[in-house]
């Protein structure tokens, strides 16, 4: 097909198979490499809207990684190829552009669900929850307008699971949805499992940062989302009356052990029933949908296996 100079986003690269491409991308990854000759080249996720990439840059790799970095809007000429069934872009030439030429907004990744029904869904949640002081809890929290408007932009992770904008409320829904169902299924609290599950992933808010590319805060990666998550509850529920203490220990367990395992980044392990339910719902919604990604991020109508899922140790099966 003829070159381009317009934007060609990522979902339609497979229509230039074996052809040269010249379009503008995020770098979301960057990462000096040898190959088994010893020969450095440069491997590159590369981003928009529509999706992600990988990216090789395979002459002159050290000088042409010096002039950009992972967050900058690129202009890239390159060949887009086929490797393991998995369209790549073979890139040539590089060229950071200025923030005044380019709209982030053609670059950064939204969630497909509609926010105001996700945000009706969480009020309709706590409008729901009996426990006088849970709700006053989540109101206190939920009706702060500053601290929601960086939660309903938040994302849920920085590259595995609803890694793009609004991913966090999308996913906090869907937890609170599966621990919902399982509440009509065994003898859990429903007021404080619903109540955890809306809470358990707000120190996010703080953890990560959207320049570009998705980052880790200083706050974030020196203190972590549960710490944070547990301090921010602490403190909003200092400013009501008379909370009792053993709900606030009960919901603050579920905070710090809903990660489930020391080594997956728990401060305890789920040590109730409610604490238990919400690690598995969290991690099937989290596990679901990062698979969900990797199959949906395949350009190639012919692919058989996903790109190798690094955090699980597997590739996925397509047909």
């Amino acid at each position: 097909m003829e070159l381009m100079d317009e934007k060609i986003f990522i979902n339609e690269l497979s229509s230039f198979l074996n052809s040269e491409v010249n379009s503008t991308f995020l770098v979301t990854k960057k990462e000096l490499r040898e190959d088994r000759n010893g020969n450095a080249y440069l491997r590159l996720k590369l981003a928009d809207k529509t999706g992600d990439i990988t990216a090789n840059v395979w002459n002159n790799a050290q000088p042409i990684s010096k002039l950009f970095e992972t967050g900058d809007v690129i202009r890239v000429r390159g060949k887009v190829t086929s490797y393991n069934s998995q369209l790549q872009l073979s890139v040539e030439k590089v060229r950071k552009l200025e923030e005044d030429e380019y709209d982030l907004a053609q670059y950064l990744e939204t969630t497909s669900k509609d926010i105001n029904k996700l945000s009706d869904t969480l009020y309709d949640y706590i409008e729901n929850i009996k426990n006088e002081y849970l709700k006053k809890l989540l109101l206190n929290i939920f009706d702060d307008k500053q601290f929601y408007t960086k939660f309903a932009k938040a994302p849920a992770a920085k590259s595995w699971h609803h890694n793009y904008l609004g991913g966090l409320l999308e996913h906090t829904i869907a937890v609170t949805k599966i621990c919902d169902f399982i509440s009509l299924q065994y003898p859990v609290n429903r007021d404080l499992l619903i109540s955890g599950a809306l809470l358990h992933d707000i120190g996010k808010v703080w953890e990560y940062n959207i320049q570009g590319a998705i980052e880790f805060t200083t706050y974030g990666r020196l203190v972590g989302h549960i710490p944070i998550a547990d301090e921010f509850i602490c403190e909003r529920a200092k400013q009501i009356d008379n909370f009792p203490k053993d709900i606030s220990m009960k919901l603050r367990h579920l905070i710090l052990a809903h990660h489930g395992e020391y080594e997956k980044g728990a401060a305890r392990l789920p040590q109730t029933l409610e604490a238990i339910v919400l690690h598995h719902a969290d991690n099937l919604d989290a596990q679901t949908v990062g698979v969900k990604q990797l199959i949906a991020s395949v350009q190639n109508d012919e692919a058989e296996w996903s790109e190798y899922d690094r955090l699980n140790n597997r590739y996925y099966f397509l047909k």
